[in-house]
């Protein structure tokens, strides 16, 4: 099942048609300046501008899809590039926008919105974010540098994907198996003989340890472009410029560090009866695929999308129809592919909806990733079909609400199917080792990000053994393992591209994690409003600020509250684990 292109662009001629269109109005844009004081030209710029973004954001996305199947193609990573550099040309003309509405004054702005109230947020955020915008020159010259700094980003995509190969490994029994990003974990979980797991994660890791020297100088250039923004606009830090775009106290950040980094106790306590189950005189951080049960289960793609759908029965009718829609022919991309982007996303355009990748190999983590990914369709369809193009982008703070909701539906779905003692045990694996990976490791790499970006504030070089030496003190104190005895881990910091492409990103996981346990708890004991209020969240878009939203869905996460229901809620699990290993 791969995807259809077609469905955005029919032939590259409409594509090419719509570039010229979008420098039209990028053009028509430039010339309204010194007009955004009169209601006619406050109007003009809205339409303009809403108009503009949303072709870019088409033509962006399809380019980057086109690129993302195969990455080792030359034509497509030029246009994605060309597309880049376009994306800079629009930030170099609209530069003059935000500090003009500034100099006409809220009050004003906010009266010409009364004809337009769609952009009456946008607005308000203006004036909110104002001490923060440069002067006119100024951001120009910002305009000017984002292409360059854009370019750490590609060197790290080219780096780790386009120079990277697949990995020829002889195991202990003779066999030789071909090994990349993308299959290493299901290697991981079957393979029985420890030193055949460590030949296995050496031979991906060892690409890191390698290079670590090139791409501790990427990740380095990529702070030191943030901590320059930082310092321009007169922030205090890093992840205060990062989380102020979204309005989003800095507290829920530390907040998230903070508690999980002193509830650590039940994901010792897991590791602890993973060494004791699998005999194991010392637990490395790859053990942690090992399965307690094998499942009889297979999980091809069309299986599992029925499955998927099935378990959308839950939610009614309505949101199963949705469901339909982002699971149909030509909108969701299979099979893993040489040159294929790792892992999984949905992304969307406005007009033509949402889009899957997927690099599916048949287990149940893979199962599970399409629930999540058609949870992320799921809730753009929903934003794109109640919102203006302008507040159609959600937050990426609530982005992962609707994943995770996703999956919790998913277990309870398969939990409720399943008879058999082992696949329950399976399956209860997956949902304990889901809040490992999705709370409590994304929220390891959270606070390495801010420890890294920490140490550029203070002055300090993060080189490859600073950045090592931080994740080998996170790892001692979340799971107590020592990442000295472990060849290459400590480079799992050159390993994640979040890191590179989105800092300040994963800790979302954690709080929409949190957020989306708290929601689907509540739909599922049926209190009063919560189904409502649920779908009222994945149509508000960026219609207000993203904490704001859930609060009003149900889930206020400026408490530590739903951080310390996931603690307990893996304890719990952990109990019901211990009981049925016996």
């Amino acid at each position: 099942m791969n995807w259809n292109l077609k469905i955005i662009y029919v032939d590259e001629n409409r594509l090419e048609e719509d570039i010229k269109k979008f420098d039209l109005l990028v053009k028509d844009l430039s010339l309204l300046k010194g007009t955004l004081g009169t209601k006619d030209g406050f109007m003009k710029y809205t339409k303009l501008y809403s108009e503009a973004m949303c072709l870019l954001s088409k033509i962006f996305v399809y380019a980057s899809m086109k690129n993302d199947l195969n990455q080792k193609d030359m034509e497509s990573g030029r246009l994605r590039s060309r597309i880049y550099g376009k994306y800079s040309e629009f930030l170099e003309n609209v530069s003059y926008i935000e500090p003009e509405l500034l100099s006409v004054g809220e009050d004003n702005v906010l009266k010409f919105c009364q004809d337009c109230p769609s952009y009456k947020h946008l607005m308000e955020d203006l004036f909110r974010r104002n001490k923060h915008i440069l002067k006119e020159n100024e951001e120009v010259l910002m305009a000017y540098y984002s292409d360059a700094t854009n370019g750490y980003r590609e060197l790290y995509s080219k780096l780790t994907i386009v120079d990277n190969t697949n990995v020829s490994v002889t195991l202990a029994n003779g066999k030789k198996v071909e090994v990349n990003k993308s299959n290493m974990t299901y290697y991981l979980s079957i393979l029985e003989d420890p030193s055949d797991r460590t030949k296995v994660f050496n031979a991906i890791y060892k690409f890191y340890n390698d290079h670590k020297a090139t791409l501790a100088g990427i990740y380095e250039g990529i702070v030191k472009s943030e901590y320059a923004n930082m310092k321009a606009r007169g922030y205090k830090s890093m992840v205060e410029a990062k989380l102020d775009s979204e309005n989003i106290p800095v507290s829920v950040y530390e907040s998230l560090m903070k508690t999980t980094r002193e509830n650590t106790s039940p994901l010792k306590r897991y590791y602890s009866i993973r060494k004791k189950y699998f005999k194991l005189d010392k637990i490395r951080t790859y053990d942690r695929f090992l399965q307690f049960r094998k499942s009889n289960m297979e999980y091809s793609y069309p299986k599992v999308k029925k499955m998927v759908l099935d378990a959308m029965n839950f939610m009614g009718s309505e949101y199963k129809s949705v469901a339909e829609l982002c699971l149909s022919s030509g909108r969701v991309d299979v099979d893993i592919k040489d040159g294929k982007r790792n892992g999984a996303y949905s992304t969307s355009t406005y007009p033509e909806g949402a889009f899957i990748l997927l690099n599916h190999n048949g287990d149940l983590s893979s199962a599970f990733t399409v629930a999540h990914e058609c949870g992320h369709s799921i809730h753009s369809t929903y934003t794109n079909r109640s919102q203006d193009y302008i507040n159609s982008e959600y937050s990426i703070f609530v982005a992962e609400v609707a994943s995770t909701f996703n999956e919790h539906m998913f277990l309870d779905y398969l939990m409720n199917k399943v008879e058999d003692k082992n696949e329950k045990i399976v399956l209860l694996q997956q949902a304990i080792d889901n809040i490992c990976a999705t709370y409590y490791r994304q929220t390891l790499f959270a606070t390495f990000e801010y420890e890294a970006h920490k140490r550029v504030e203070e002055g300090h070089s993060i080189d490859d053994r600073a950045l090592s030496d931080i994740m080998k003190s996170l790892y001692k104190d979340y799971y107590d393992i020592d990442l000295d005895e472990e060849e290459y881990k400590s480079l799992v910091w050159a390993y994640i591209p979040h890191f590179f492409n989105s800092p300040f990103y994963v800790y979302q996981y954690a709080t929409s994690f949190s957020a989306s346990m708290k929601l689907y708890d509540d739909i599922k004991n049926k209190k009063e409003g919560a189904y409502d209020r649920y779908i009222n969240l994945l149509k508000s878009g960026a219609s207000n600020y993203p904490v704001l939203l859930l609060k009003e869905a149900g889930c206020d996460l400026t408490k530590e509250d739903a951080f310390i229901a996931v603690v307990k809620r893996l304890d719990s699990l952990l109990d019901v684990l211990v009981d049925l290993l016996k």
